[in-house]
């Protein structure tokens, strides 16, 4: 027997819990948490009750509700931040796309740390730091920190010296002979090691624990505790002067130099020493947007914006609350204090007990009222507000671009507006370095992480139709491979870079090829999709099934959205043949220099992108590529310098 909810509401235990509400189709369509189930799910259903606009709108679609039972206040809220995260419901405020935010990786498991990027948290005891909103941040942050920390960017799977070196290890030899002879054995050194921006773990150069210091110097850094690294290298480079180690007190002292003048460009918010994390929000008609500064020593080390869904009659001390508990449920680190704009007073207590028990440490939420903390969050308020308005801004923008595709269906006689475009070019120089290129137009915008280029490989001499007919072949045939193995379970939605079908296919061309397109697409099964040519200097476009083409006004936003992402296709496909040009001819003067084979060559080119980077190489650089060695680099030197045998050389 199925109990009715106001049977159920009968049976609420007046204790801690997480309950739910379901639609009629059984959907969860709202979460929450109660220190009493009892009384907080029965004040949903009394009548003549005041109930805000979204309460009531929830309660007209709920069907049911269902409950867990927790120990405490604390852990119906660890529930709840769960369930709101796997469910979405749609009357709950939750971060959207939180998971594709990418995080940095320290991968304190392995023996040899690395340091990436990643979009999955796991369980592998691995410490992130994250999550960020611009990929470009991350980019740009594990660049820096290349530049001032020497781990290791390869993924061999490296045993620490005293696994490795069991077999090397002599029984009377010292431990530093053990390593030496280690070293000897292992692998060669890459460039990374000769430029100091790699320690070499793989060749046995350095020992287990000095490297995973470096490592532990890493999150240093990234939890923003400059000041603390800094003390921690000046004793380093200090202890190296002493032992008359004074290469390594110097390559200490340009480290610390680097990471003051990093400092330098952070503002002080704060006069106090401790770490803050800042967090307001700002709210639109359909949008929010939060905003969370990191504060770490006094100093604004950086922030980061989040947009999520703007709920009828959610106050902004909601919105906050709900953000808080969410963002720091898959934070890795928590700062001692957090300010925030708004915080419904009910949930301070619980909130700041379990980020006190995430922490492992004493935590203070506070909403501050006055002075230099008020004017804090003033600002990060501000912030909030300007990513608000720039994001509905780009809002408007995708309604525009959403007429201007559905003007476009109707135009071309398209039977729906597509929402996903995809654009074909061929680029080749007299038959030479064929290249395709696959561009992507989808949600209003360019992806560029969407672009795909293609190194034609079957056609031979200067034939256009059979090049795009080989990158259009490839394209669908990886769809369908990749669509089946998503079935089989085999590849996730994520994963996958191919399976995503178009609505519509441009090619850059007249009839020819568009005949040459429609032809691959009806041989592997895709005449559904829509495929139209857009000449470049009459500006026509050729439609299937009709003899002369369509010109569409010189002003027509339909128009210019096709010559966009035609030109961007002609853009990235020029741009890939240029570089395979310029390493053909790399290769072929590589081929004049004596000693240098083809597996010779191939590393210089990976490692070195043009003649010129070669030509400003030194020796030892040269010398550090996989496969060379000191006397062909030196021939490659000299053959770049025109030095003889007898010249002096670097």
């Amino acid at each position: 027997m199925v109990l009715t909810p106001q049977e159920k509401l009968g049976c609420l235990p007046a204790r801690p819990g997480v309950y739910y509400f379901k639609d009629d189709a059984g959907r969860i369509i709202y979460v929450g948490k109660a220190v009493s189930l009892k009384n907080r799910v029965r004040s949903y259903y009394q009548a003549g009750a005041q109930q805000t606009p979204k309460i009531r709108s929830l309660m007209a679609r709920a069907v049911d509700f269902e409950y867990i039972v927790t120990d405490n206040e604390v852990e119906a809220l660890i529930l709840e931040a769960n369930l709101i995260k796997e469910h979405r419901p749609r009357y709950n405020v939750f971060l959207k796309d939180d998971k594709s935010y990418p995080y940095l990786k320290v991968t304190l498991a392995e023996d040899f740390p690395r340091v990436c990027i990643t979009r999955r948290l796991m369980q592998d005891g691995s410490r992130y730091f994250g999550p960020y909103t611009q990929v470009g941040a991350v980019h740009e942050t594990l660049s820096l920190l290349r530049t001032l920390f020497p781990f290791r960017t390869c993924k061999k799977k490296i045993a620490s010296f005293e696994e490795g070196a069991s077999e090397q290890r002599s029984k009377e030899g010292s431990g530093q002979e053990n390593r030496k002879a280690w070293a000897a054995a292992g692998p060669r050194p890459c460039l990374n090691y000769h430029i100091r921006r790699c320690l070499a773990p793989c060749s046995g150069f350095v020992d287990q624990e000095t490297y995973r210091a470096t490592i532990r110097e890493v999150c240093l850094f990234l939890e923003g505790r400059q000041e603390a690294l800094l003390k921690h290298l000046q004793l380093r480079m200090q202890r190296a002067a002493e032992k008359l180690e004074f290469e390594k007190a110097a390559a200490l002292r340009d480290q610390i130099a680097a990471i003051k003048k990093v400092m330098e460009k952070q503002k002080v918010v704060s006069a106090g020493r401790g770490d803050q994390d800042v967090v307001a929000v700002a709210q639109g008609e359909d949008l929010a947007c939060a905003a969370v500064f990191y504060v770490r020593g006094g100093k604004l080390i950086g922030r980061e914006t989040f947009h999520l869904p703007r709920i009828e009659g959610v106050s902004e001390a909601e919105v906050v609350t709900a953000f808080l508990k969410q963002y720091y449920h898959q934070a890795d680190f928590i700062p001692e204090e957090i300010l925030v704009s708004h915080l419904v007073p009910e949930e301070k207590e619980v909130i700041t007990s379990w980020l006190a028990q995430k922490k492992g440490g004493q935590v203070r939420l506070h909403v501050p009222a006055r002075g230099e903390k008020k004017k804090i969050v003033a600002m990060v308020a501000e912030n909030a507000l300007l990513s608000l308005r720039e994001a509905e801004l780009e809002r408007r923008g995708e309604k525009e671009i959403g007429k201007v595709l559905v003007d476009l269906a109707q135009k071309l006689g398209l039977e729906k507006a597509p929402e996903r475009l995809e654009c074909f070019d061929v680029s080749n120089l007299q038959g030479a370095e064929k290249v395709a290129s696959l561009v992507v137009f989808e949600k209003g915008r360019l992806c560029p992480e969407q672009y795909r280029r293609f190194k034609i490989r079957s056609v031979e001499g200067p034939n256009d139709y059979a090049c795009l007919q080989e990158a259009l072949r490839r394209r669908f045939l990886r769809a369908q491979e990749e669509q089946k193995l998503i079935r089989l379970g085999r590849l996730s939605t994520r994963e996958g870079r191919f399976f995503r079908l178009p609505g519509l296919v441009l090619v850059d061309g007249g009839k020819g090829q568009l005949s040459a397109a429609r032809e691959v697409l009806d041989e592997l099964g895709y005449a559904h999709i829509a495929v139209l040519a857009l000449a470049k200097r009459e500006e026509s476009i050729f439609l299937e099934g009709q003899d002369e083409p369509v010109r569409l006004p010189g002003d027509s936003p339909a128009l210019h959205l096709l010559q966009k992402l035609r030109d961007e296709a002609h853009r990235f496909a020029l741009t890939y043949h240029r570089k395979l040009r310029q390493k053909r001819n790399l290769h072929s003067v590589l081929e004049e220099i004596t000693g240098i084979g083809p597996a010779r060559r191939r590393a210089l080119m990976r490692t070195f992108s043009s003649l010129e980077a070669i030509r400003q190489a030194s020796v030892d650089e040269l010398a550090g590529v996989e496969g060379m060695n000191r006397p062909a680099a030196e021939a490659v030197y000299r053959f770049f310098h025109g030095l003889t045998e007898g010249k002096e050389r670097r």
